[in-house]
């Protein structure tokens, strides 16, 4: 049960909202059970004053709007404490789910870089929404129940203690047993089906993803047995669920059955001492409502193994530290942007895994205000992951960084975003308009701004109807690969800030559309320090300092002539060409 106390903590917002549907719900059970303990004396009464002289004074008129008013209660509070609890739990919902993705992304990549999209979607949406169990099914029930049954007592009491005392120990008992008992049949059930839902949706998303090449290489139907597999196992679950729940109904009305021959049997002389009247009616429908009570958690504690599970899956990505942490808003360090800002590597050191190689080799890099520096080396060399270190994807594990003579560890997220702009190798495009794709990197653009960038790298003619707004799809599927990469470079445009990284942008492209692209960048990067990482030699003529890695290691360093003229490294690479 520890593994719920996270999220008990969060009904602390929302304590209002579940304590008037547990006061609405209370009040429900006690105009249910009001309503049949006091119909079955009624009626009991009535006939019996329908057989004597008490015909004529017996009031028939109280009991009958007692009657009434008890129907209308529990129809009213029926509705109100559904409506008042549910709402309560959704904005239950709504904040975990938000709670649970702030704990997420600071998780990327590093922590959760091992589980499938899947499963992270299969977390947020399904995992999350196991939680309502706790307030609807688990807490709320329980507290309904003893309060419930507390009250019951103590006015079956008033009229006969033995009567009362043995209801409510009976009653009593089963609210303790029911939920150990079968929480204990559904605990394992309840741990398979959660697993079960997962790599359901897992199957099913890579089956969607990946559809195309599955077509292509003849697999498709192999994956549709997997899902039709995942698919079987959870509907096994379900139906175990299913049994357990109507196993549970049908004890539970055995028990109530049994107790109300018992209660019958004791009342059979009269109630408190008195001759047989028709208050043994009273007591008798009492006992047969006080099935209301106990209802709720029937079958309810099967699923407890179920949300425990949830629970834990939750944990493992609530519970983690984030390898990279930044300072908080109030603590940040402010780099002065009015000039332009350098950026030094200080015998960085850094590898992806404690055992694996290192990435990046006791590498030193001074790249002045304003430079352009080209990083060039093969595929895998520990380009890239220099970017990923700037921008505090990772940390380093030895040396440091520092952007405008300030530490990297000291700036804020949001004012580290606002320094750098990056154009990608690989431009991830947002399943939305062209607008959401543009606006993510200036939110505060006018249209008039984003049909002015579009212009400025050669995509003007997107703004054809329906323009801004039309749909690019999963991927930027309307868009072709050299389209995409300008919409990776208009994002940095608009975004405007003082560095500038270049992560591969031409890879793959044609000749043509490379020169284009280049053109692009060569006019929007002349006042601002740009890092433009290559595995190709385009353009490094142009830059002011030309950096070749091996293996995570500077092998040379220095201007496009100089080293050609050295005959080392770069200069056998340029020959290769």
């Amino acid at each position: 049960m520890r593994e719920l106390l996270p999220y008990l903590k969060l009904y602390k917002k929302h304590w209002f909202g579940l304590s008037l549907g547990m006061i609405l719900g209370f009040l429900t059970l006690f105009a249910s059970i009001g309503l049949l303990t006091l119909s079955g004396w009624f009626l009991s009464a009535a006939a019996v004053a329908g057989l004597t002289i008490a015909r004529e004074t017996f009031n028939y008129m109280l009991p009958g709007g007692g009657v009434r008013g008890l129907a209308m209660g529990r129809t009213a509070g029926r509705w109100g404490e559904r409506v008042v609890s549910h709402n309560a739990t959704f904005k239950l919902l709504t904040d975990l789910r938000v709670y649970f993705y702030e704990k997420l992304t600071p998780l990327i990549p590093g922590r959760v870089g091992g589980l499938r999209d899947a499963d992270l979607l299969n977390r947020l949406v399904a995992d999350v929404s196991a939680m309502d169990h706790v307030y609807l099914r688990l807490v709320s029930p329980v507290i309904l129940s003893i309060l419930g049954i507390t009250c019951l007592t103590g006015f079956l009491v008033w009229f006969d203690s033995d009567i009362g005392l043995t209801l409510g120990a009976i009653l009593m008992a089963l609210v303790v047993i029911w939920p150990v008992l079968f929480y204990k049949l559904g605990k394992g059930n309840g741990h398979r089906l959660t697993q079960n839902r997962a790599d359901l949706r897992i199957q099913t998303l890579d089956w969607i993803e990946g559809h195309s090449e599955l077509l292509l290489f003849g697999a498709e139907k192999r994956y549709r047995e997997k899902i039709e597999q995942a698919q079987m196992a959870l509907m096994s679950n379900q139906a175990i669920n299913a049994h357990i729940t109507g196993l549970a109904n049908a004890l539970l009305l055995l028990a109530n059955g049994m107790t109300l021959l018992l209660i019958l049997w004791m009342s059979a002389d009269g109630i408190g001492g008195s001759v047989p009247s028709p208050l043994i009616a009273l007591v008798v429908f009492a006992t047969l409502a006080s099935v209301e009570l106990l209802m709720p958690i029937a079958g309810a504690f099967q699923y407890l193994g179920q949300t425990l599970a949830s629970a834990r899956r939750l944990n493992e990505v609530i519970g983690a530290e984030p390898e990279v942490q930044f300072p908080s808003y109030a603590d940040r360090k402010v780099v002065n942007t009015d000039n332009k800002i350098s950026v030094e590597f200080n015998h960085v050191s850094f590898a992806y895994e404690s055992n694996a190689p290192l990435a990046v080799d006791n590498l030193s890099l001074n790249i002045a205000a304003g430079s352009k520096l080209a990083i060039l080396g093969k595929t895998g060399s520990g380009k890239s992951t220099l970017l990923q270190l700037l921008t505090r994807y990772w940390d380093v594990q030895q040396g440091n960084i520092n952007i405008g003579e300030q530490a990297l560890t000291e700036l804020s997220e949001s004012e580290l975003r606002s320094l750098i702009s990056v154009v990608s190798q690989r431009v991830d495009v947002l399943n939305g308009t062209l607008r959401d794709n543009l606006l993510i990197a200036k939110p505060d653009a006018n249209d008039s701004e984003l049909a002015g960038t579009l212009s400025k790298v050669g995509l003007d003619y997107l703004m054809d109807a329906p323009g801004l707004d039309q749909w690019l799809g999963d991927g930027g599927r309307q868009l072709s690969g050299g389209e995409k990469r300008r919409i990776g470079i208009a994002r940095a445009i608009l975004h405007d800030a003082p560095i500038l990284l270049l992560d591969e942008p031409t890879e793959g492209l044609d000749r043509s559309t490379e020169s284009q692209i280049m053109s692009l960048l060569e006019q929007h990067y002349q006042d601002k320090t740009v890092i433009f990482v290559t595995h190709r030699l385009v353009g490094l003529s142009k830059m002011d300092n030309v950096v070749v890695l091996e293996q995570g290691k500077l092998v040379e360093q220095g201007e496009h002539s100089d080293l050609l003229k050295q005959k080392g490294r770069y200069y056998q690479l340029h020959q290769a060409i």
